[in-house]
């Protein structure tokens, strides 16, 4: 089934130790027309600070309960690599990241 994107926004990301943030924007391919990241806030635990969570690390979601199932752990998400959302992403970062 087909959904806006906006939909995604203000979605909680459900860690599989806790919930890690909320969905604040994305990051999207116009040539694939796919979601290339998910760019989630992670709120007070971790000073607010936002990170990048690929699609394919998201589970099915329950439309009803606002909340998208992730196949991470906080201390992962903790440890990802720090990203200026205000920035496109380069292939370089991009390729850094997909090491992590």
């Amino acid at each position: 089934m087909l959904r806006n994107s906006q939909d995604l926004e203000g979605c909680s990301i459900a860690a599989t130790d806790g919930v890690i943030g909320e969905v604040k924007d994305l990051y999207f391919d116009d040539e694939a027309w796919v979601i290339r990241y998910l760019v989630v806030s992670t709120g007070t635990w971790l000073s607010n600070r936002k990170v990048l969570v690929s699609p394919y690390s998201i589970g099915n979601r329950r439309w009803g309960e606002k909340s998208l199932p992730a196949a991470l752990t906080k201390e992962q998400v903790k440890n990802s690599p720090d990203i200026d959302t205000d920035k496109p992403i380069s292939r370089q970062y991009e390729m850094q990241y997909l090491k992590y």
